[in-house]
């Protein structure tokens, strides 16, 4: 992982489909959708607070965003079982 990033989860559960989906459109624009409303990314502690931020001012009544930091001692003890997307590795992606 980069200086300063770490594996940051965001989940969510929104009520309203047009507030879902504009929920959805932000978190795809930031981070790797890894179940229907489970999104995964490295990034900084200030980058989380700012894309949490602009979400939790989408929600409603009753609507929650959860945001999860995964520390590097937490991600060499995580696991991913069946079909599930690989943890985003951390040196990126080359497109050949």
């Amino acid at each position: 992982m980069s200086r300063g990033e770490m594996l940051t989860v965001f989940t969510y559960d929104v009520s309203e489909a047009a507030r879902r989906r504009r929920v959805a459109k932000l978190l795809e624009a930031a981070a790797t959708r890894v179940q229907y409303s489970v999104f995964e990314v490295r990034m900084t502690r200030q980058k989380a607070a700012a894309v949490g931020q602009r979400i939790a001012a989408l929600l409603g009544p009753g609507d929650s965003l959860r945001v999860y930091a995964v520390g590097a001692d937490g991600l060499a003890r995580s696991r991913v079982y069946g079909d599930g997307a690989p943890f985003e590795p951390a040196e990126g992606y080359w497109l050949l």
